[in-house]
C-alpha cells in the first residue's frame, strides 16, 4: 500500500502518449511499460475498445494495469478531447518543419502522438498537430524504433518536470487519489 500511495503521488495526469495505427503489440507493450515508468496516468489508443491491441505481458511487465488506456475511434476524436482538456498536441514527424523534441515545454499539458511503425503519423495527425517534433538523426538510419522514440521523448518530459518540481507533490486531486487508491488496491 505504501508503494501504491507513493506511485500515485507521482503520476502526471497532464502528460499523455497517443498511439495511432500501431500494429505491433511488442512495440505498443514496450511503450506502455515506459509510460508507467515515466509516471504517466493515461495512454490514448486509436482504435476500437472491442478489438484492442493485444498487450504482451512479458514485454509490458503488466504496466498496462497501472495505466488508464482510453480508446478513441479516430485520431480527430482523441485530439478534440485532449484540446478540450488544454493539451498541446505534439506530433512526432521527421519532416523539415519539425523541431527537435527538446524545444517543447513539457511542463505544460502535452500529448505526444506517435504513428505506426511503417508509415508514421497520418496526414490527419500532422494537420491536427500544434507542433511537429523529431529526434535528430546523425547516422544512416532515418528513424528509431517506436518504443525507443517514446522513451527518449518521455524522459525529456520527465527531466523538465523534475526540474519544475512536478514530482515533489501529488498532481492528482485528493478525490482522484482516493479513487485510484481504491482501484489499484484491488489489482
Amino acid at each position: 500500500m505504501d508503494r501504491i500511495n507513493r506511485v500515485l503521488g507521482l503520476r502526471q495526469p497532464d502528460l499523455r502518449i497517443v498511439l495511432e495505427s500501431v500494429a505491433n503489440a511488442h512495440n505498443a507493450s514496450a511503450v506502455l511499460r515506459t509510460c508507467d515508468a515515466a509516471g504517466l496516468l493515461q495512454v490514448d489508443l486509436i482504435g476500437s475498445a472491442e478489438d484492442p491491441l493485444a498487450v504482451n505481458a512479458a514485454i509490458s511487465t503488466r504496466a498496462d494495469k497501472w495505466l488508464n488506456i482510453r480508446y478513441h475511434p479516430t485520431l480527430g476524436e482523441a485530439v478534440s478531447r485532449l484540446r478540450a482538456g488544454g493539451f498541446l498536441i505534439a506530433a512526432t514527424h521527421l519532416g523539415p518543419d519539425s523541431v527537435p523534441y527538446t524545444h517543447v515545454d513539457f511542463t505544460k499539458p502535452t500529448a505526444v502522438v506517435f504513428g505506426g511503425e511503417k508509415d508514421g503519423i497520418s496526414a490527419e495527425g500532422l494537420a491536427l498537430a500544434d507542433v511537429k517534433i523529431k529526434i535528430p538523426m546523425f547516422g544512416m538510419a532515418q528513424s528509431l524504433n517506436l518504443s525507443v522514440s517514446a522513451g527518449i521523448i518521455l524522459y525529456e518530459a520527465v527531466r523538465q518536470r523534475l526540474l519544475a518540481g512536478y514530482f515533489e507533490r501529488p498532481r492528482l486531486s485528493p478525490e482522484e487519489l482516493e479513487e485510484y487508491l481504491d482501484r489499484w488496491s484491488e489489482i
